[in-house]
């Protein structure tokens, strides 16, 4: 069998609390923004999810082989649904750009396809098949 070096990883909320003096919102959020972080506290309470963010095959063979990509299911849900916009946002492009020539059984699959992945991220699924 196999073996393959897989590297996890999950987000961990890091937040701090302060109040800013400002002449407006915007301007208080620029200030929490552009302000040091000391003092911060760590919320492992609400620890995101788990996922893959490196494969390699091999043992033990982080960065040291090339990478083997990581089937879409297994990332970051946010990242997922970042990458899928780019392939809806170009399918809504082709749909409504009135082209004459435009084959719809061709599009309808795809977009047929795009949906039920985007149904899946919605849902923590995996990708359709």
């Amino acid at each position: 069998m196999p073996i393959y070096t897989i590297e996890t990883t999950y987000r961990l909320p890091v937040h701090r609390q302060r109040s800013y003096e400002a002449a407006d919102l915007a301007a208080a959020c620029r200030l929490a923004v552009e302000d040091d972080w000391d003092g911060e506290k760590h919320d492992h309470e609400t620890a995101g999810e788990t996922y893959v963010t490196g494969v390699w095959k091999g043992r033990d063979t982080a960065y040291q082989a090339p990478s083997v990509p990581v089937p879409s299911h297994y990332r970051e849900t946010l990242q997922r649904k970042a990458d899928h916009f780019e392939v809806l946002l170009g399918l809504v492009k082709v749909l409504t750009s009135g082209a004459k020539a435009l084959d719809c059984a061709y599009w309808k699959d795809r977009a047929a396809a795009a949906i039920a992945k985007a149904e899946a991220i919605l849902a923590g699924a995996r990708d359709p098949d």
